[in-house]
C-alpha cells in the first residue's frame, strides 16, 4: 500500500475557461502560440470539439509542456490483448437480452496477482460504437496494483469513474486528482493519465461515452438553484514532472484495443495550461436533491447529476443520476420507486449502503441491469414491508446509503464474459416471484363517500 498522498490544490466551476501555471510566467500572454514560449516551452492544443462546434459548445485547451505530446515511438497493438474492453456492440461482440440482470461485487484480485487500473477495466454491456461516435460503454474495474511507468489515454471517448472501494490518485496532463468513494471523475477523451491506489486495492464502475460530453443538466422548473451546483466541481491545478526515463510507456485505447508506444519522458510535463478542457471531479455529497412534498414518487430524472444529450431534445445518450440520502416525506404514497417499464435502459450500481427498493441481494460493488422495457420495481420483501407500514405520514430519512444510474435511450448489449460470469445472480427474477395478489373484489374504497361493489365486481 502506497502512503497516504495530501489532498491536491483545485480550481472550482463547471466548463468555465480556466488558467493555471506550476511556474510563475509560464503562461503565455495575449496569444496561444508565440514564436518562444516562456522557459522554452511548447506550445500544444488539445481539442474535445471540431474547430467549428459552436462557441457554447467549442472545448479545447492549451497546454505549455517541456516536450510535446508528439515526440514517442510508433504504436504497436498491446501484448497481450486486453480481451475484454469492448467499443463496438455487435452480434459478434455482445448480445442482447430483456431478462433483468444482477452482478455481485466483484473480487479484487488477491495479493498473489498484480493488476492495474488498465488490466482490472473489463466492460459489461454498451450500445453503439467509437468508430461512429455514437453510443457507450459501461465498464467495472477491480485492480492491487498502481500504474507504473505507463499513462493511458483514451482516444475513444470519455470516462466517468464511480469509486466504490478505494481511493484513486490520478495524474493528468492538467495536474492531479484525488477521487474517493462518494465522489466521481470524469476525465476526457484524449488525455492521458496514470491511476495509483494510496489505499491499496480499489473497485469501481466506468462510463464512457461515444462522441459527446458530459453537460449540467437543464433545471427548468427548479428554477436557478439545485442538484449539482456548478462551483463544486474541481479541476486540477497545473503540476509538472520533468522526469526522462527510457521506456515510459503510452497505452492508447483507440477502437476498444490497446496500443503501446514508447517514450524517454514523462507524459505529465505540462507546466501550464488554460482552456475549458480538463478533467474534473465531484463529492456527490453535495448533491442537493428535490423531491415530492405532497404524494407520488418523483421520477428518477430529477436526480440527474450530469448527461449527455442526444440529437433528440430531452433525450439522453447517458444520464448519470445519484440516490443518495434524504428525506421522503410524501403522504398516502408507496414511498419507494415505482413498479415501472422503461424507454431508457438503466444499468445500476450501489457505493454504500442498502438501495431503497432492495432489501436483499444488491450489495456494494454489485450492478443490475433493467434493460428498454423490461419491467423493475421494489422486491417483495421492501413491497410488504412498505405497505405493513399503514399510512406515512410521518417524514422518514434515507441515510447511509448511496446507489447511481446510468441511463441511456440505446438498448445496451452485453458482453459474453458478463453473461458467464460466476457473479452473476441466476437468481435474481426471484425477488418478485413472491408478490402475491392484495385483490379483493369485496373491498371497497371509501373516499368522499361510499364506494360499492356490484355483483359483477364493477364500481357502481
Amino acid at each position: 500500500m502506497e502512503k497516504p498522498s495530501a489532498e491536491p490544490e483545485y480550481l472550482s466551476g463547471f466548463g468555465n475557461h480556466f488558467e493555471s501555471e506550476a511556474l510563475p510566467g509560464a503562461l503565455t500572454r495575449g496569444q496561444n502560440s508565440p514564436l518562444k514560449c516562456p522557459y522554452g516551452l511548447y506550445a500544444e492544443q488539445i481539442s474535445g470539439t471540431s474547430f467549428t462546434a459552436p462557441r457554447k459548445l467549442n472545448q479545447r485547451s492549451w497546454l505549455y509542456r517541456i516536450k510535446p505530446s508528439v515526440t514517442h515511438e510508433p504504436f504497436h497493438a498491446r501484448v497481450p490483448r486486453h480481451e475484454r474492453l469492448v467499443s463496438e456492440f455487435n452480434q459478434t461482440t455482445s448480445s442482447a437480452t430483456p431478462t433483468q440482470l444482477r452482478w455481485k461485487p466483484v473480487n479484487i484480485p488477491d495479493s498473489g496477482s498484480s493488476t492495474d487500473f488498465i488490466d482490472g477495466l473489463y466492460t459489461v454491456c454498451g450500445s453503439g460504437s467509437s468508430f461512429i461516435r455514437h453510443g457507450y460503454a459501461i465498464h467495472m474495474y477491480a485492480a492491487n496494483k498502481s500504474m507504473d511507468g505507463c499513462a493511458l489515454c483514451n482516444a475513444d471517448g470519455d470516462f466517468l469513474i464511480v469509486p466504490q472501494k478505494g481511493r484513486l490518485s490520478i495524474t493528468t496532463e492538467c495536474g492531479k486528482l484525488q477521487v474517493s468513494p462518494g465522489e466521481m471523475v470524469v476525465l476526457p477523451q484524449g488525455f492521458r493519465f496514470s491511476v495509483n491506489l494510496p489505499d491499496g486495492p480499489s473497485r469501481g464502475y466506468v462510463a464512457e461515452i461515444f462522441g459527446a460530453h458530459f453537460q449540467l443538466p437543464d433545471l427548468g422548473p427548479i428554477g436557478a438553484n439545485g442538484l449539482a451546483a456548478a462551483r463544486d466541481f474541481l479541476v486540477p491545478t497545473a503540476w509538472f514532472e520533468e522526469n526522462y526515463q527510457p521506456g515510459y510507456t503510452i497505452v492508447q485505447k483507440f477502437g476498444g484495443e490497446l496500443f503501446t508506444a514508447k517514450q524517454d519522458f514523462s507524459p505529465f510535463n505540462v507546466v501550464a495550461w488554460h482552456g475549458n478542457y480538463a478533467p474534473y471531479k465531484y463529492d456527490l455529497g453535495k448533491f442537493c436533491p428535490f423531491n415530492t412534498v405532497l404524494c407520488d414518487h418523483g421520477d428518477p430524472s430529477v436526480n440527474t447529476v450530469l448527461t449527455a444529450p442526444s440529437d433528440k431534445p430531452g433525450v439522453a445518450l447517458l444520464d448519470f443520476v445519484i440516490f443518495p440520502p434524504r428525506w421522503l416525506v410524501a403522504e398516502h404514497t408507496f414511498r419507494p420507486p415505482y413498479y415501472h417499464r422503461n424507454c431508457m435502459s438503466e444499468f445500476m450500481g450501489l457505493i454504500y449502503g442498502v438501495y431503497e427498493a432492495k432489501a436483499d441481494g444488491f450489495l456494494p460493488g454489485g450492478a443490475s441491469l433493467h434493460s428498454c422495457m423490461t419491467p423493475h420495481g421494489p422486491d417483495t420483501t421492501t413491497y410488504e414491508a412498505t405497505i405493513a407500514c399503514g399510512d406515512n405520514s410521518e417524514p422518514f430519512r434515507i441515510g447511509g446509503t448511496l446507489a447511481f444510474m446510468f441511463e441511456s435511450y440505446l438498448i445496451p448489449r452485453i458482453c459474453p464474459w458478463a453473461l458467464e460470469s460466476p457473479d452473476l445472480d441466476k437468481n435474481y427474477y426471484q425477488c418478485w416471484i413472491g408478490l402475491r395478489p392484495h385483490f379483493s373484489p369485496h373491498n371497497g374504497v371509501e373516499e368522499n363517500g361510499t364506494l360499492t361493489i356490484s355483483a359483477t365486481g364493477r364500481v357502481a
